[in-house]
This record gives structure tokens, sequence and C-alpha cells, in this order.
């Protein structure tokens, strides 16, 4: 055969089954993400006093207030980022809660958002403010609600009731030079970078998370206990 044919196919057998040959390379780790950590366990549910629940969703917990005009910002940033990309997502909901006197805010505060869509995942639920605090005295937060029980964090709460989130936020360069780990809890609805590249990535993250639970790949115990027995480490040392 001639030495030029024999070149010409050697690299056309090659460029072929390089890419299969990666992709075969790749396969037996495509279930090695890395999981959304949990940050709190036994998050108080909405069962018992609103028509709906946190359990068995996955849920973008807000808390508007009495105010909550005050928050039109944060609900268009996390509508517009967050909303309209996990809506089609079975058991994906946002619960914004509000006091019983934000009532009349809230027409003025779905036409800031909607944008000539439904909200048929986002859910406007009105609480006692005593049942407002005892929700978010359940979850763990760097910062208080304010004085109008409203914040511009939200909150990743899984199907069983665990709130989600980074237990190690550092950046690739902060780990190399061993800087003190911090924790990333809430994700502030102000400050589009965070929503749009942290959580929105962290919501993916955990409906992967679901996927492969489904599929029996998932094996949430040892994993968990492996992260956290790396931060403690580094911690430590």
């Amino acid at each position: 055969m001639n030495k030029k044919l024999v070149k010409r196919y050697s690299v056309l057998i090659i460029l072929f089954f390089l890419p299969v040959a990666f992709l075969l390379m790749l396969y037996p780790a495509k279930h090695n993400f890395i999981a959304l950590d949990v940050i709190e366990e036994n998050v108080e549910d909405i069962s018992g006093v609103s028509e709906f629940e946190l359990k068995d969703h996955i849920t973008v917990l807000a808390f508007f207030g009495k105010t909550p005009l005050q928050s039109a910002t944060a609900a268009s940033n996390l509508k517009q980022l967050i909303y309209d990309k996990f809506k089609g997502f079975k058991k994906f909901q946002i619960i914004a809660v509000m006091a019983p006197e934000a009532e009349p805010e809230l027409p003025l505060l779905k036409k800031e958002i909607e944008s000539h869509e439904d909200l048929k995942y986002w859910h406007f639920v009105f609480l006692d403010e005593d049942d407002i605090l005892d929700l978010f005295d359940s979850l763990k937060s760097d910062l208080p609600l304010d004085e109008s029980l409203s914040t511009s964090r939200v909150f990743i709460v899984d199907g069983d009731l665990n709130q989600r989130g980074r237990l190690d936020d550092r950046t690739e360069m902060e780990r190399e030079r061993k800087a003190d780990v911090y924790d990333l809890t809430s994700y502030d609805c102000v400050e589009v970078a965070i929503i749009k590249n942290k959580m929105s990535e962290d919501i993916r993250v955990l409906f992967t998370e679901y996927r492969e639970k489904r599929k029996g790949n998932y094996d949430s115990s040892t994993r968990r206990a492996n992260e956290l027995k790396g931060i403690t480490n580094e911690q430590e040392n």
C-alpha cells in the first residue's frame, strides 16, 4: 500500500477514535461531581401554617417581610436568573414569605416581576411574625432579618428539609494559598454575579444529585463524610 495512503488512513483512524477514547475515559467518573453541601438539617416546614410545603420539593426560600416592594430588585433578579431557568424542572418552586400587612403590595410586586408570564411555581405565602421568625431561625444565616422581616438573601432547601449551600466557598487560588475556609449559606439576590454564577450552578448541581439518586448512582452519606473530613483537615492544618 502507498505510504501516503497508510499515513492518511492512520491520521483518520486517530481522529475518529481519539474522541471516543476520551469519552470512555470520562464515563467511569461521570458520577464524581461535587455534591452541594448540607448546611443545616431539619428546616421548619410551612405545611402546618400554609397551603404549601417545602418537603419533597427543591425550594428557593425568600423573605420579603412587611414591605415586599422594597425587595423588587432582588425579586426581579431572582425571576430572571433563577425562576426562568429552572421553572420547568420537576418539584422546583420559589416560596416568598411575607407578613399579612404586605398583602396590598403583592399585586404591585407581581407586576414588577411577571413580564407577562404566570408565576405558577412561585408562591407568595403570608405568615404571622412568629411563624416567619421560627422558619428563619431554623436556617443558618450570617445576617438576621431586618426590622421589616425581610432580607435580600435567599436559601436553598432540598426535599428532605435540608438547607443546602457551600461549606467551602473559597476560589482555587485561595485554596492553593490555604486561606481560611468560609462558607456560602445564602445567596444575595441584589448581587447579580452571585445569583448568576454561584446560585444557578448550585441548583443545577442539586438537580444532578437528585437525578443520580433516582438512577441509584449516588451515595450521599459517603461523599458528604469525605468532603467534611477534607475541610476539617484543612482547618486543623
